[in-house]
């Protein structure tokens, strides 16, 4: 219910007329059954404009903290993810990968969507970076096809830095699905998960057009490794 006064009442008024966004591919989402949407990651927004642009509800897998904060900010937060369908992950404990795995096959063998980022974390420049290969893992072991979708112009909406959000241009590019079957039987080989992932952001790299990075975007933001291009680790 939240969901659909999410989409129409509340929020998605607002950011159709300041995002102004437009969907591309929408035919490549299946109307019924599981599939993994992985998509790029480029602001926060990108978990508002997704679920506002497509019929179906995806269900995110999102950091705990947004549903534990403090005040206005944290119950809002709280809502909107709660809301929207996002399951909390707590990130830092010893078992979060495997938490993070479980639940996702679980939203899978429910027959629903899923939604990913396979970085991991937002762009800490707009650049595409290195994926995670626990999309994979949950695609093998449920034979669940991988929609790439692309989100355009999502950090402009409201840019770092700034309070207010922006007039733009939102796209949503759906592309069509990807088939691992051949790989059926093959989930916890590294090499073939590695495979499947790269190919993934291989299609995200060609719907969104951003230049790909082969460091993981977490490693930038900690510092652990200096982004190419001369761009410093921030």
């Amino acid at each position: 219910m939240w969901w659909m006064v999410f989409k129409w009442v509340v929020i998605g008024p607002v950011l159709r007329v300041i995002g102004r966004p437009r969907v591309e591919g929408l035919e490549n989402l299946p109307k019924n059954g599981s599939a993994i949407v992985a998509s790029n990651h480029l602001a926060v927004m990108d978990s508002f404009f997704l679920p506002l642009m497509v019929p179906r509800r995806i269900r995110f897998l999102a950091k705990s903290e947004y549903f534990t904060g403090k005040g206005p900010k944290g119950v809002f937060q709280k809502w909107f993810f709660t809301s929207v369908g996002c399951i909390p992950i707590h990130r830092g404990s010893a078992g979060a990968a495997q938490d993070a795995l479980d639940a996702g096959v679980g939203v899978l063998q429910s027959g629903e969507l899923l939604g990913l980022y396979p970085e991991g974390t937002r762009s800490p420049d707009g650049r595409l970076f290195k994926g995670k290969t626990g999309m994979a893992r949950m695609a093998l072991e449920t034979g669940a096809k991988i929609i790439p979708v692309a989100m355009v112009n999502t950090e402009k909406f409201n840019p770092p830095g700034t309070t207010l959000p922006r007039f733009t241009h939102v796209k949503v590019r759906i592309g069509e699905p990807l088939d691992f079957s051949r790989f059926d039987g093959m989930a916890g080989n590294r090499f073939i998960e590695r495979a499947i992932t790269d190919e993934v952001m291989y299609e995200l790299m060609r719907l969104s057009g951003q230049p790909y990075v082969d460091v993981y975007a977490a490693d930038v933001k900690n510092g652990v490794v200096e982004a190419p291009g001369g761009e410093s680790a921030a």
